[in-house]
């Protein structure tokens, strides 16, 4: 059931029954992910990593989960980097990679220099959300993961 809130104490129902009175409802702003997506990405996380057919050379469950989100989910929310000015080392903050200075980016070594601060599964919007969990799913198949508890995640979700 799906409820827009048209004024304070007022709202509009997708449902022709409606909410039941007396009966208490969980609300989740729609445009946000929801917290079964929530669910559903970190129980999958969780069998992937306890199945051991990943690639990622993760040495823990959270590095794993950053590697997760770095290479199938929305990325970096920001870099922060290292420029010399004046001769000193000055720590900066930029939303887009391409917004380091170019001297900075060609560097070398740029690795020593620049860091990507990942967005917070929080912030993902539904979107994001549903693209990262569909890429998550795609490449645990993908590695052969056959577990029982797998299986039960992916129907929960259909």
């Amino acid at each position: 059931m799906i409820i827009q809130i048209t004024a304070p104490g007022a709202y509009v129902c997708d449902d022709a029954n409606g909410p039941e009175v007396g009966h208490k409802y969980r609300l989740e702003a729609s445009e946000g992910g929801s917290s079964e997506q929530g669910r559903a990405f970190h129980a999958l996380l969780q069998e992937y990593w306890k199945s051991g057919t990943s690639s990622y050379p993760a040495k823990s469950f959270e590095e794993f989960k950053n590697q997760i989100k770095k290479a199938l989910g929305a990325g970096f929310e920001s870099y922060l980097y290292i420029d010399m000015i004046e001769g000193m080392p000055i720590l900066k903050e930029v939303t887009l990679f391409s917004d380091i200075p170019e001297h900075v980016r060609k560097d070398k070594d740029r690795a020593n220099y620049i860091r990507g601060r990942l967005l917070s599964w929080s912030d993902y919007t539904k979107r994001q959300r549903t693209e990262t969990i569909d890429r998550l799913i795609a490449e645990m198949i993908q590695a052969g993961v056959q577990s029982i508890k797998f299986n039960e995640i992916l129907e929960g979700m259909q």
